[in-house]
């Protein structure tokens, strides 16, 4: 069990066959699977040092060489949409009934892996769902921070949709993939690798990450992590400490809050068994930041002596906890369960403080779930319960803070984590396109998601050797709370990172959701739309039809006393649902106000803008839109300068 724990550890999971193993495909290639069309297909696998083996599909055949590390390649000619034909390796297994069709990443986290059988009218589609033309196979989770694996754990099952099968499907992939058959009467495939709450950090690469230059410390640290956890741990709790001494406005005062000597009367109580967002304060409704808790316990000379360790359950999404002042632990993600030592001496006879520093970037926040786990630990077993009614005060906005440190070695939100367990074992599979639905976990950061995103882009294109790789992002749907006056907001923010970041590459498109999301859920159920839309994006970016997609800003200029934004792909003209007037625009010059919106065939005009420097539409977490495209596409929310 060490050695196995070793290897997944360091990435060493691929090591070269023994002498007396047969030769094998990759643990990605297996019964029913589904090979790209019309292009030359990379296939590979493992074999004996320098062992020469022949692989072979519809009649045509090619030999590789395993290289010293036992792994060989091979690339079989292109072969039209057709099948089921059998993939033989010589001297191997031979693999059955394999479609050659058009195959598709999905990439992302919840909302991508959100599966079919949750979204709205799922019975219905699941009943009616066989298609043998329409395969799909999931890539188990499995984050790495020592190292990319060279193949995945094990074996995974390819199967076409049906009845049995057909809920376990990523439903956006699902819903693109089958518009997509439908339209060009081939074959699909669909490899589903998604994590839910996780960041774009955790799937990049590390050269990728290593020449974005910032990341390099968590880098080190990962690094020494592979070595020595607990040294990198030590290492990386100061790094923690230091950013937010740094950053969090009037740190110093807030150190305080902490400690023992702190008047906390006039705090406000809270139940920690629910996220913040639930408490009875309207200031916690829909916010995003840091909030501090305190509480107090009271021990006794012998407890005090025997406390080793505190049990605190989830909290959402980061936290420091510090006992009388001093920070003992810091942990990471919104359902991790957080236990820290406790260093001896540290607590005291009497009265003792606990304090959180919580850290929300989106969705819920702060102490949640049951409580009766909680408590410290004495060196004789028992536990003394943490009471659930701790003490709060807001600190600051998420908005006002930026480049939170992320611990490198974590599944979710580390770096490279789940490029090496879940993407490099993959490639490079060929594929047809890949469809990401990812960014609510890096709402926090929009700036920095503009550097990572068209970093994704290139990494991946060149994880898969497929330099004009097609990729389709969909972009955030609405979330959170509604606006009622012009505001910052990250959620915008973000989905206008994605959307400059999709206009500077000629090989993707976008796909808007912005008008069938939940503002009470950041998991909408409406999938069928969704995937539709990506299928829209792919037949353009992957297939190079002239379609249509949602409407973007061409320009904002002053004409008189106006402003008009005129505006691409809008089918001819625009469409305002329900009123006369375009609602969600804002013009701005030292600040944002709402604007009266009317629409002129593919421009909209605000009248008497006379100062705006700039126009926002849909610049909110959570807006509410009326304006579409003569194809019934809602215009993509966007920032524009006037000229």
């Amino acid at each position: 069990m060490r050695l196995a724990s070793l290897l997944l550890t360091t990435g060493l999971l691929a090591l070269p066959l023994t002498a007396e193993a047969a030769p094998r495909f990759a643990a990605i290639f297996g019964d029913h699977a589904v090979l790209q069309r019309d292009a030359p297909v990379r296939v590979w696998g493992w074999a004996e040092n320098g062992e020469a083996v022949t692989v072979s599909l519809a009649g045509q055949s090619v030999t590789a060489t395993a290289d010293a590390s036992g792994r060989w390649e091979a690339t079989l000619p292109a072969v039209p949409a057709g099948g089921p034909y059998d993939l033989s390796l010589s001297g191997g297994a031979t693999l059955k009934d394999i479609l050659v069709g058009d195959v598709f990443l999905c990439s992302g986290q919840s909302n991508m892996e959100f599966p079919t059988k949750y979204a709205n009218n799922a019975y219905n589609e699941i009943l009616n769902s066989a298609n043998d033309r329409l395969r799909f196979v999931t890539i188990e989770r499995d984050a790495q921070p020592g190292g990319a694996l060279r193949d995945l754990p094990k074996a995974l099952a390819w199967r076409a949709v049906g009845p049995e099968t057909t809920g376990d499907t990523s439903a956006v992939c699902y819903y693109m993939a089958k518009a997509l058959q439908k339209q060009t009467g081939a074959p699909v495939g669909m490899i589903n690798s998604s994590w839910g709450g996780t960041m774009i950090q955790s799937w990049l690469s590390q050269l990728t990450l290593r020449g974005l230059k910032t990341y390099g410390p968590g880098l080190a640290t990962l690094k020494t992590y592979a070595n020595d956890p607990a040294a990198a741990r030590k290492v990386w709790q100061k790094v923690t400490q230091d950013w937010w001494d740094a950053h969090e406005p009037q740190a110093g005062e807030k150190r305080q809050w902490a400690g023992l000597a702190y008047d906390d009367r006039d705090w406000k109580t809270i139940d920690t068994t629910t996220f913040w967002e639930e408490a009875d304060d309207a200031a916690l409704k829909g916010f995003d930041g840091v909030v501090w808790y305190r509480t107090e316990i009271t021990l006794t000379a012998a407890q005090a002596k025997a406390a080793n360790a505190i049990t605190l359950g989830a909290i959402d999404d980061a936290d420091t906890t510090f006992i009388n002042g001093k920070a003992i632990g810091s942990d990471e993600g919104w359902n991790t369960p957080r236990h820290y030592e406790i260093p001896k001496g540290l607590l005291k006879a009497g009265r003792n403080i606990i304090a959180i520093r919580a850290v929300d970037t989106g969705g819920g926040g702060g102490m949640w779930g049951d409580p009766k786990p909680r408590g410290i630990h004495l060196s004789d077993g028992k536990i003394i319960q943490i009471p659930e009614k701790w003490k709060y005060k807001i600190s600051t906005s998420i908005s006002g803070l930026t480049d939170i440190p992320s611990t490198p070695w974590l599944p979710t939100s580390g770096l490279a984590t789940l490029y090496n367990g879940m993407i490099a074992p993959i490639a490079p599979y060929t594929l047809k396109g890949v469809a990401w639905y990812q960014g609510e976990a890096n709402v926090a950061n929009a700036t920095e998601y503009s550097r990572l995103l068209p970093a994704l882009f290139a990494d991946w294109r060149q994880s898969f050797k497929l330099p004009d790789l097609p990729v389709v992002v969909v972009q955030l749907a609405n979330f959170g709370p509604v606006g009622m006056q012009p505001t910052d907001s990250s959620w915008a923010a973000l989905r206008e990172s994605q959307r400059l970041s999709v206009n500077a590459d000629a090989k993707t498109a976008l796909a808007v959701s912005i008008d069938f999301g939940d503002r009470s859920d950041i998991h909408p159920t409406q999938k069928k739309v969704v995937g539709e839309r990506v299928a829209l994006g792919m037949r353009k970016a992957a297939y190079g039809e002239a379609v249509a997609l949602s409407p973007e800003p061409v320009s904002a200029t002053h004409r008189g006393e106006d402003v008009v934004i005129r505006f691409r792909d809008t089918g001819g003209k625009l469409l305002t649902y329900s009123s006369a007037q375009a609602i969600g625009f804002e013009v701005c010059d030292a600040t944002c106000r709402y604007a009266v919106a009317t629409v002129e065939g593919d421009t909209v005009v605000i009248k008497g803008a006379t100062t705006a420097t700039r126009i926002r539409y849909a610049w909110a977490d959570s807006p509410y839109v009326n304006l579409y495209s003569a194809g019934d596409l809602p215009v993509a929310p966007f920032q524009l300068e006037v000229k």
